[in-house]
């Protein structure tokens, strides 16, 4: 999504710089350093500047390399979901809004930071094979000297590619390169320059860094890189010496399931321990962020949606769906699921002044989602960060927040007696699956990961 001013002169004449699409990367600019964000120009550079990602592993780093091309650091540009964005949505309507414009380019500034400052706008499409498709790579991040600015965010980086490459250490010795250490290299603001984000209308559509800052864990001292390039006894190079704090460069995050998994803990119970029919019983679930050091979900949050289910089965199989219990906040009809439609802008860059939209959330109707909405200039919901004007309820759970949902359940009058189990599930989705759906994105995009589970009983009585 984008930076605050325009970003002048992106290519030729009236191309600005962007949107930040997805949730990776980082960064400033030049050969003797320069800047990106809202002061840069395209055309800086050639790509030749840079060493290719190809040439840094096989050759020496082998074992990072493996770890970064599995990455999302790697799929920056070549991502799925990514693509149909910037090239179905973005740059069409980058091309109808002035507002907007910036989008075009600037989206490059993270997803493909070279071609953003070689002047490559729109990239050659990934079929094409271009060096667009090294996206967040090994030599552009370890020419990162710093940010311009007071806070990083935007692609505001500083960068300095050349012969000398920066590392975490102060004794490392190269073949082929020089080596200088850089503390910024491992610090949250090196990540804060591309997952903190404002869109052309001064909104931040992402926050993740800040979301941090202003947490906990900053204040214990754990980085972003504790938890997405923990530390391992390893080489860092083949013909180096093992350390036993190498950073590995797994960087997983929202797209890796594994990470995903047992984010938020979750308990339910209810308040009485057996009924009979026609009785009403209250589940109470309590939600704990226990593993994110920021808001769950960050990042693209207009894409994510992360809702709780609840349902019962009683001993004759009947299963009984539990809706949340309103509390009465306001805002709160976007934090449970609903048969409305939304995201209705997507008509722009579809050409269809007429269109009416998508269903907005493709969920059980009635399920806690923990969301915070964005809202396009018309006031209507969007998936478009770079179209979004102002925000609506943060209803998403913070680091080491618990929060209490519950779901009243009057009980069938012609229910079995016996055990009944009742079940609470948090789910999460990368992308809203009708928004999926419409756009053709690929189904790996909306497929549902199950975050945590748990279950308690009742006795019904006769």
């Amino acid at each position: 999504m984008l930076s605050q001013g325009r970003i002048k002169d992106l290519i030729g004449s009236n191309t600005f710089a962007y949107v930040l699409l997805v949730f990776f990367c980082t960064a400033l600019i030049t050969i003797s350093p320069v800047n990106a964000g809202e002061n840069a120009t395209t055309a800086q550079h050639n790509y030749d500047d840079w060493e290719g990602p190809d040439y840094c592993g096989p050759s020496c780093h082998n074992d990072i390399y493996q770890q970064w091309k599995q990455s999302m650091m790697s799929q920056s540009y070549t991502h799925s979901w990514d693509e149909i964005e910037y090239f179905k949505l973005a740059v069409p309507h980058a091309e109808k809004d002035e507002v907007v414009a910036e989008v075009k380019a600037g989206c490059n500034g993270c997803h493909s930071p070279m071609s953003f400052l070689v002047g490559d706008i729109p990239p050659p499409r990934p079929e094409e094979n271009s060096r667009a498709n090294d996206g967040v790579h090994c030599d552009f991040c370890h020419t990162i000297t710093g940010y311009d600015g007071e806070l990083p965010f935007n692609f505001n980086y500083v960068t300095a590619p050349g012969e000398t490459k920066y590392g975490p250490r102060d004794n490392s010795e190269s073949p082929d390169h020089e080596t200088l250490k850089s503390d910024f290299l491992g610090s949250a603001d090196f990540c804060g320059i591309c997952h903190n984000e404002k869109d052309p209308y001064g909104v931040w559509v992402k926050s993740t860094q800040l979301e941090w800052k202003e947490g906990p864990y900053a204040a214990q001292g754990v980085g972003c890189h504790d938890c997405h390039m923990t530390n391992a006894e390893a080489y860092t190079a083949s013909m180096g010496e093992k350390y036993k704090d190498a950073r590995q460069h797994l960087f997983h995050g929202a797209h890796d399931p594994g990470k995903v998994r047992g984010t938020i803990e979750l308990r339910i119970h209810p308040d009485v321990n057996e009924a009979k029919p026609g009785e009403s019983v209250k589940f109470t679930v309590a939600l704990f962020n226990q593993k994110a050091g920021h808001k769950f979900p960050t990042g693209s949050v207009e894409d994510r949606i992360l809702w709780l289910h609840v349902e019962a089965i009683d001993v004759a199989g009947n299963v009984y769906h539990l809706p949340v219990d309103k509390k009465g906040f306001e805002g709160e009809e976007y934090t449970i699921g609903s048969d409305v439609l939304a995201y209705q802008d997507m008509g722009i860059a579809l050409n269809d002044p007429n269109f009416k939209g998508v269903q907005r959330d493709g969920i059980p109707i009635g399920d806690r989602i923990f969301r915070m909405p964005y809202f396009d200039p018309q006031g209507r919901m969007t998936i478009q960060q770079w179209n979004t004007k102002s925000l609506g309820v943060d209803y998403r759970l913070g680091p080491l927040e618990t929060r209490l949902e519950t779901f009243s359940f009057v009980l069938p009058d012609n229910i079995e007696p016996g055990k009944m189990k009742i079940t609470a599930t948090l789910n999460y989705q990368l992308l809203v699956k009708p928004v999926a759906d419409f756009l053709g994105v690929p189904e790996e995009e909306s497929a549902i990961m199950e975050v945590n589970s748990h279950s308690t009983y009742l006795a019904v009585l006769p």
